[in-house]
């Protein structure tokens, strides 16, 4: 399906362009002053806790929410009602919830989705064998969807979000409830996908996953963006090289360990009962001897997870 604005895409190379996005619901803001690019080719993923606001930008981006303010600008088109149709013809979507038809086979699944493309039927037949060996499921071509497996129907929803071969394909939580094969198997599939120069707009939950998927990543808190980079980026600007987890005994006071830690060369973060050291660059390293003296404690390497409890703070979000 030919798409005009799409030549402006390519010549200026980005595929999502907003600016001080706004959507409010009743007195609460969902999303406030949300300004984003993504570039062609480019995998972004969108990080928050609940509430933060991804899914509202998600659901502005894929024009099935309206802003309430700011310009938005998917695949070379302004997004408004006029033009809705067009830019979700060039959008493969991905949803956390199953939405394939139990009553087909898996390669009807295919083949009746991209008529609503209006691709031919022999186009879509190709696409669809195209697809299906994309999807590692050449032998479950007939089967029906009740009879495949979590991981066999987040592959074929991937493969059916590019029956259209979109010009950017959004994953919003694309291995929630998978197991540890089947979430490797899908991480496969997304990276050959990067390989081939496919836009990506991703959400998750799993830290790993952005680390290893994503090229920018963008973190939202309370509607708004908290931090944008690559992972390594994040870490090393918002954590640093190291983190010493010092976990407390019943009877001791995390507070009085903070008070003895205050004025080091770290930066001290204190959830419940275990107080986190962020170190860089081996600094302090007599003075943190000395400090944990006769203290047991755990040292690792920063990591992306660090990064988002710092941003986002380390209390529970319904």
């Amino acid at each position: 399906m030919c798409v005009p604005d799409d030549a402006r895409v390519a010549e200026r190379g980005l595929v999502i362009e907003a600016r001080g996005l706004r959507k409010r619901y009743g007195s609460r803001t969902a999303v406030d002053d949300v300004s984003l690019d993504v570039a062609a080719g480019e995998c972004v993923g969108v990080l928050g806790p609940n509430g933060a606001g991804k899914t509202t930008t998600i659901k502005m981006v894929t024009c099935f929410l309206p802003p309430d303010g700011g310009t938005l600008r998917v695949v070379g088109r302004a997004v408004h009602p006029r033009n809705h149709r067009a830019i979700k013809a060039r959008l493969g979507i991905v949803q956390q919830q199953d939405s394939l038809d139990p009553d087909l086979s898996v390669e009807k699944n295919l083949t009746i989705y991209a008529s609503y493309f209006g691709v031919p039927r022999a186009e879509a037949r190709r696409r669809a064998d195209e697809l299906i060996r994309f999807a590692a499921l050449a032998e479950h071509r007939h089967a029906r969807i009740r009879t495949l497996s979590g991981g066999m129907k987040r592959r074929l929803m991937l493969a059916r979000a590019l029956v259209n071969e979109p010009a950017m394909l959004v994953l919003d939580e694309p291995t929630t409830g998978l197991d540890p094969q089947a979430r490797r198997l899908v991480w496969e599939r997304i990276r050959s996908l990067k390989g081939d120069g496919t836009t990506i707009l991703l959400t998750t939950h799993y830290m790993e996953e952005a680390a290893r998927l994503c090229d920018r990543l963008i973190i939202m808190d309370g509607g708004r963006i908290v931090a944008v980079g690559t992972p390594e980026e994040l870490v090393q600007r918002c954590v640093g090289d190291e983190v010493i987890e010092i976990r407390m005994d019943d009877e001791d006071d995390p507070r009085e360990l903070v008070a003895r830690l205050a004025g080091g060369p770290w930066r001290i973060e204190h959830a419940e009962r275990t107080v986190h050291l962020h170190l860089r660059d081996g600094a302090g390293e007599v003075a943190l001897a000395s400090a944990l003296a006769g203290r047991e404690f755990a040292r690792r390497r920063a990591t992306l997870e660090d990064v988002f409890l710092t941003l986002t703070g380390h209390s529970l979000r319904d």
